[in-house]
């Protein structure tokens, strides 16, 4: 027998008459036998039964669904790139179009990322997880207890990478480590996750800690909602390194957004802008990219230093 427990919820499942089972033929067992789960609960359930062992079973789950991710988001933006026709007018640095030379390069360096560096970690992401009482069972948490989770996601993951990212700004780290990143001035979608090791395991902290935190403090947290949520914080780095803006771009409709155009100019000036999803660290912060920005800093300088002349000079007469 397997029994799911999640907060007050208890799920018996009989496991006996499924050992030896193909794949597909647990699937099938779970439709027979487990009526009141979904479709995509009797797949879950059917797959960590058939592995037999939650580090491979979400190890594989969790790698596979980030390359496919990762590399599918992509493809629209390659083949934005490939159309300069059609989609020129939306490139952001329209003067600097990546050539396939260029891409593919990064894609050979993304994937030796990926397999050097997030594999190893992906599988050793389950046992961590299990400190913090990640459940991976069935039934899935309701859709509105996933996006809160989510959504707090975001807002942690936003702070740290703000301050993080920061961090790699200071001459020692960037000249050391971020100036990888920064190889390609005008960004482009797969260079999301181009990038030295070291800042990927930094950034990625922040990307796995949230959930860690949130898990940690509520004791309610599972694996379909951090799949969720990595899926849509990949689709966010892939599209704010994207270099195209479009009318319905979400950050038109949701303006503390950060969007592409917020994250080229990061690109484009080499600092500010260091939030990945919002804009309010760096309005709060006073760290906005961009001449417009840099003169207005020049500016409030300028009087701040005026005013403090001219108050020590009163002081003196006094």
């Amino acid at each position: 027998m397997l029994t799911v427990v999640r907060s007050n919820i208890t799920t018996v499942l009989p496991l006996t008459p499924a050992v030896g089972l193909s794949f597909t033929e647990l699937i099938q067992y779970a439709a027979a036998t487990f009526p009141h789960l979904s479709a995509l609960e009797k797949v879950w359930w059917a797959w960590y039964e058939y592995w037999q062992n939650g580090i491979i079973a979400t190890g594989l789950i969790t790698f596979w669904c980030h390359e496919l991710v990762y590399f599918g988001r992509c493809i629209p933006w390659m083949i934005a790139d490939a159309l300069p026709s059609i989609f020129l007018a939306y490139k952001i640095q329209d003067q600097k179009q990546p050539s396939a030379a260029i891409q593919w390069s990064c894609t050979k360096a993304v994937l030796l990322i990926h397999f050097a560096i997030e594999m190893p970690l992906i599988v050793a992401f389950h046992p961590m997880t299990q400190i913090f009482g990640m459940d991976t069972g069935v039934p899935f948490p309701s859709k509105l207890e996933m996006l809160g989770q989510i959504a707090t996601f975001f807002v942690l993951e936003d702070a740290y990478h703000y301050w993080f990212h920061r961090f790699l700004h200071w001459g020692p780290m960037y000249r050391r480590i971020h100036r990888i990143h920064h190889q390609y001035s005008a960004p482009f979608g797969l260079a999301a996750e181009y990038a030295s090791p070291w800042e990927t395991l930094g950034l990625g902290m922040g990307t796995v800690g949230a959930p860690l935190v949130v898990g940690a403090l509520t004791g309610r947290l599972h694996l379909l909602t951090v799949v969720v949520w990595v899926t849509m914080r990949q689709f966010q780095a892939i599209d704010a390194h994207s270099g195209y803006d479009f009318p319905w771009s979400l950050r038109h409709l949701l303006p503390i957004w950060g969007g592409a155009d917020w994250h080229d100019d990061h690109h484009r000036y080499f600092i500010g802008n260091y939030s990945s999803s919002f804009r309010y660290w760096d309005i709060i912060m006073d760290t906005v990219a961009g001449p417009e920005a840099g003169a207005k800093r020049r500016s409030k300088k300028k009087r701040l230093t005026l005013q403090s002349t001219t108050e020590s000079m009163a002081a003196k007469t006094d």
